[in-house]
């Protein structure tokens, strides 16, 4: 079972830029797919980006295109979101997922779950 911690939350005006980390141990990294959720105050938590075991396949969520980078090391069994051009829109609280069911592949989380989880990290974006 692998277990995630996410980091580099915060507080930033609208324009700004922010990079999310999510660091993983208790199982082989590179054997996971891993993504991004969000959940806005109210709101379902809904998918951000997702990248799979080798990075071969990428995908965001439309209203993040162009503005956020999904990525990961494998050496260093973490995950990365570079975010920038942030919104207002943006705030949420951001969450890490890991799913091995199919890792080469990243469709399970468009569809919005995956088998793990991390606690989340608040992003806050001030207009």
């Amino acid at each position: 079972q692998v277990q995630l911690v996410e980091s580099g939350g915060g507080l930033v005006q609208a324009g700004g830029s922010l990079r999310l980390s999510c660091a993983a141990s208790g199982a082989t990294f590179s054997s996971y797919a891993m993504g991004w959720f969000r959940q806005a105050p109210g709101k379902e938590r809904e998918f951000v980006a997702a990248i799979s075991r080798n990075g071969g396949r990428i995908a965001y969520d439309d209203s993040v295109k162009g503005r956020f980078t999904i990525s990961r090391g494998n050496a260093k069994n973490t995950v990365f979101l570079q975010m920038n051009s942030l919104k207002p829109e943006d705030t949420a609280v951001y969450y890490c997922g890991a799913d091995r069911k199919d890792p080469g592949d990243v469709q399970v989380f468009q569809k919005g779950y995956c088998d793990y989880w991390g606690q989340g990290t608040q992003v806050t974006v001030s207009s």
